[in-house]
């Protein structure tokens, strides 16, 4: 769609999967950005950000949610503008102060991202001003537990991060910990539906128009994975292995099962779900699997991404 079919002053900055999308909004006194992508892409975000800022400071930051891809470029963007306020999710600003890589997912992940701070939270039921409009905030969780979504009911634009893509959700992370959240997936999906937004602006992939058929997809998908919660696993699994090629664009497969084998998230996964399958072969049957969707390749020793 076209960036006129968005609220005046909101401009969408869309990437690869690595990075989540940014939303920039442009208001008369103030500037915002939500979410920063992830950390390998910040000069990226940088050059960006400041291009379509034209001269003007960043002057806030919102997370939906703080998933490497998401939160990585908080730090450059700090850097850049001193004065920018930092605003998250409530549910984890304790381990944000603290800095806390493991409770905060970056390393049993096997992801990375650099220490940023917050100033403020976000809080779902309350309102924020962006680009000149009263954004509404709505808990989204299913995803991540902590995750907000913003609508904004004049023109019914949603930012829903990874709560609801035009195929589908983000991995539902909880569940891989042994955490009921297929049911708050489910509810999200009823608050969207509720909300009734017009246009959709996904954490990834490019904004769409909404429509009944959006949300039969999603619920589809969600049926399949609490019938079969092995699949979401085995799906979570490859996600994962994914997002480090889309990082480090090839490795020696002996490194990337290595550092399979040093990725609790991974470990974890395998001994639930796989614990027939030597680890190794499992990486392996895995990696095969992303091969045949071309989704990796396989060159020699060596993995790649597609």
């Amino acid at each position: 769609m076209s960036q006129a079919e968005l609220p005046p002053g909101v401009q969408v900055l869309e990437r690869g999967w690595l990075s989540s999308n940014s939303v920039l909004f442009l208001g008369a006194q103030s500037t915002a950005l939500v979410d920063s992508g992830y950390c390998a892409h910040a000069e990226q975000t940088l050059a960006l950000v400041a291009a379509a800022l034209c001269g003007r400071p960043l002057d806030r930051l919102v997370n939906t949610h703080l998933h490497s891809d998401h939160c990585g470029g908080n730090a450059a963007l700090q850097g850049r503008w001193p004065a920018l306020q930092t605003l998250i999710p409530p549910g984890l600003a304790q381990q944000v102060a603290a800095w806390d890589p493991v409770a905060l997912g970056y390393e049993p992940s096997g992801q990375r991202c650099p220490r940023f701070r917050y100033d403020a939270p976000v809080l779902p039921g309350t309102e924020i001003e962006l680009a000149d409009r009263a954004w509404q905030v709505h808990a989204a969780p299913g995803h991540d537990p902590d995750s907000v979504i913003l609508f904004e009911p004049g023109s019914r634009t949603l930012i829903s991060a990874d709560a609801l893509w035009e195929n589908g959700f983000g991995v539902v992370f909880p569940e891989l910990d042994e955490r009921d959240a297929f049911g708050e997936v489910g509810a999200t999906f009823d608050l969207i539906e509720r909300l009734g937004p017009r246009w959709v602006i996904p954490g990834h992939g490019p904004v769409f128009r909404h429509g009944a058929e959006v949300l039969a997809r999603a619920r589809d998908r969600l049926r399949a994975f609490v019938q079969r919660p092995d699949r979401h696993a085995h799906h979570a699994a490859k996600v994962l292995l994914k997002f480090k090629l889309l990082e480090c664009r090839q490795m020696l497969f002996i490194d990337y099962v290595q550092w399979a084998a040093g990725t609790p998230q991974l470990q974890r996964i395998h001994r639930r779900f796989a614990p027939a399958l030597a680890f190794g072969d499992w990486i392996d049957q895995l990696t095969q699997e992303l091969v045949r969707s071309q989704v990796l390749r396989r060159v020699g020793e060596s993995v790649h991404d597609a």
